[in-house]
């Protein structure tokens, strides 16, 4: 688990959102959009859900949840999860090539197809 670093997290449990301070570079809007979307999740499924780079700088959606939470929607979460990573591609895709130009360093061919 070393090689993921956590863009954010959102906990049911501590009522707390957490950026990593590594990223406050990002814009407002963006950070904003982060943080509803993570306390949206958890309000409404509960446990923990952490937006993760993998060590390619590809984002993934990780959700923890405790073992004796009874509130914890898992069917919610996993329908939650899909329908994150249709509605935000946008948002996923532009932090992915932030993260590989600014932080892995990769030299990015934009051109339009």
């Amino acid at each position: 688990m070393e090689d993921e670093i956590v863009l954010c997290a959102a906990s049911s449990y501590e009522r707390k959102f957490y950026l990593n301070p590594e990223f406050e570079s990002l814009p407002d809007s963006i950070r904003q959009e982060l943080q509803i979307m993570c306390v949206l999740y958890t309000e409404d499924v509960g446990g923990v859900l952490m937006v993760v780079y993998d060590e390619n700088g590809n984002l993934e959606l990780k959700v923890e949840h405790q073992e004796d939470d009874l509130r914890f929607d898992e069917i919610g979460s996993a329908l939650k999860i899909k329908e994150l990573q249709r509605t935000k591609v946008e948002l996923f895709e532009s932090l992915e090539l932030f993260f590989k130009v600014f932080y892995l360093g990769e030299d990015i061919d934009v051109t339009d197809d």
